[in-house]
This record gives structure tokens, sequence and C-alpha cells, in this order.
């Protein structure tokens, strides 16, 4: 294993998000599974025993302790402590009502009704947007709407659960002067869609754990051939993310196993909305002047 390289631990969350974006590669296989659950369950670690961290990631306590130290911590607890600062926020009603109903499902209960599962949906929801409102980086924000403002052509990569998020983009997008291409990989056809990219396009690319692999390719592949890659995704150490010129972070809240999609669509149509403000910007009004 690598020695540490770190003298002082990092003193917040987004220093050691950082420092672990920048060290990915180089990470052993055990590493780089923990860095991920850290990232994208930071909210939970604050609770979490160093036993069951190990069982999430199918590594042993003794993994865990190694991140740590590598990353300049005395161990799992020093660790640990970073993430205490703020979970009360973290730990919202919506998530204990959402509890409280998969305890009843758990229980047998028969009472539950239609209304009680729409209701744990949409308090999931609202509490997962004020937590993006949070939490949205802006400078990678204004980089992705650069990207989309100096492109002639955009391509558009989602799968499976995320391909509702570019549809909606492929028909935003009509709405304006760009060439817009919505890889649908119809047939099977996905790599001959992509023929004609050229560099300097841009890809707006959509996947989540488990990560799609026909994204992962489709990205691969414009990164290769020179395209810019916005990636809408939810780890800064996701495939996608590691070959982004603009990374748009996004977590959902899940209720009953389904994950929603109310933070993805939001920031699909925030993009868009800021790209048509930018394009308007460049609209020049003809004013009749007093004669």
């Amino acid at each position: 294993m690598k020695k540490p390289m770190y003298t002082s631990a990092p003193e917040t969350e987004e220093a050691l998000l950082h420092a672990m974006a920048s060290e990915f590669e180089g990470l052993s296989k055990q590493l780089k599974v923990i860095g991920q659950y850290v990232e994208q369950h930071r909210g939970q670690l604050g609770i979490q025993s160093i036993q069951q961290v190990a069982e999430n990631c199918q590594v042993q306590p003794s993994a865990i302790i190694r991140f740590a130290k590598h990353f300049g911590f005395s161990g799992y607890s020093e660790l640990q402590r970073l993430f205490r600062e703020g979970l009360a926020r973290q730990i919202s009603p919506s998530r204990d009502y959402q509890s409280r109903i998969r305890g009843a499902i758990e229980l047998g209960a028969q009472a539950l009704h239609s209304t009680d599962i729409a209701h744990a949906l949409i308090g999931g929801s609202i509490a997962g947007m004020e937590e993006l409102q949070r939490s949205l980086q802006e400078p990678a924000f204004d980089d992705a709407v650069n990207l989309l403002f100096e492109a002639d052509t955009v391509w558009l990569a989602a799968s499976r659960r995320s391909f509702a998020i570019s549809t909606y983009l492929a028909y935003a997008l009509q709405h304006t002067e760009k060439r817009v291409q919505h890889i649908t990989a119809l047939g099977s056809m996905q790599e001959a869609q992509l023929r004609g990219l050229r560099a300097n396009d841009v890809m707006v690319a959509i996947s989540f754990a488990p990560y799609a692999e026909e994204t992962e390719s489709l990205v691969r592949q414009a990164h290769e051939r020179g395209a810019h890659i916005i990636a809408i995704t939810d780890s800064s150490l996701s495939p996608l993310a590691r070959l982004a010129h603009a990374t748009l972070l996004v977590n959902e809240t899940s209720v009953f196993g389904f994950r929603a999609l109310t933070n993805t669509m939001t920031v699909a149509q925030s993009l868009f909305m800021a790209l048509a403000y930018r394009l308007e910007l460049q609209y020049q009004p003809t004013h009749v002047g007093a004669s």
C-alpha cells in the first residue's frame, strides 16, 4: 500500500473529498471501494460504526483504518468526527416518516394507504431538494452552462432510470439553435449513433451507481475524440466524473427502495433555463428612436 502522504488530516468534508478525487486512480482496489462509500454515504458516517462501514464495503475493519491513516487521520474515530458536524440537519423528518412506513410494512400492518406512500415520496423529495440547494456546486454549474453555450452540437447519453432526464433535455434543447444528438441506443446502435461526434462537441452524460455500462462506454469514446463532458452523477469518484470537464453531483432520496428523480430533473431544467437565458442575452431588440 502507498505510504500516507498527508502530515495532517483534511479539516473539512470538502477538503477530504478533493483529496480522494485527486488520488483516486492511485489507490488500491479496497481503498477505492471505501472512498466511493465515504463520498456517497457521508451523511451516515457520523453514526456508523467501523464494523458497519466495513460490512457495507465488504472489507475488513483494518482496511477502513488504513484508509483513514492514508489521508492523515489517526484512525476511524477521527475520520468519523469530520462527518458529525451538521448530522442533525441530514436526518430530516421525512426520513423518519419513511422509516415508520417501512416498519409498518415489516410488521404486516394492513392500514397503509396509497396516500401514505405519496406523502413519503413527496416528503423525501422536499428534503432532497433542500439538500440539493445547500450542496449545489456553483462553479461546476457555471462551467457546465458555459460549455453548452459555446457548443455547436450537444450529445445526450443516458440509459435506464436516467433516460427520462436525457429525453427531457433533448426536448428542451430543440428550442435552441444547437444541434442536438440524443443517443437512444435503439436497436443497440449507440456506437453507430456516436459516429458523427467531433472534437469540441459537448456530451451531457447522466448515470448513477451502479452506473450503466453503455453510458460509461459512450463517455470514454467521446473523451477519446476530444469532446467536452458534462457529467450528472452521484460521486466525484464515478467513472463519468473522472473524465468530465464539469461534474454536477446529485443525490436522490429513496422511498421503499425506489430512488426519486426530482433532484436530477431539477438540475437538468436549471441547466436548460440558464443556457436559454445566456442565449437570449445575445438578442438585441430594435428600438425606434425619436425623430
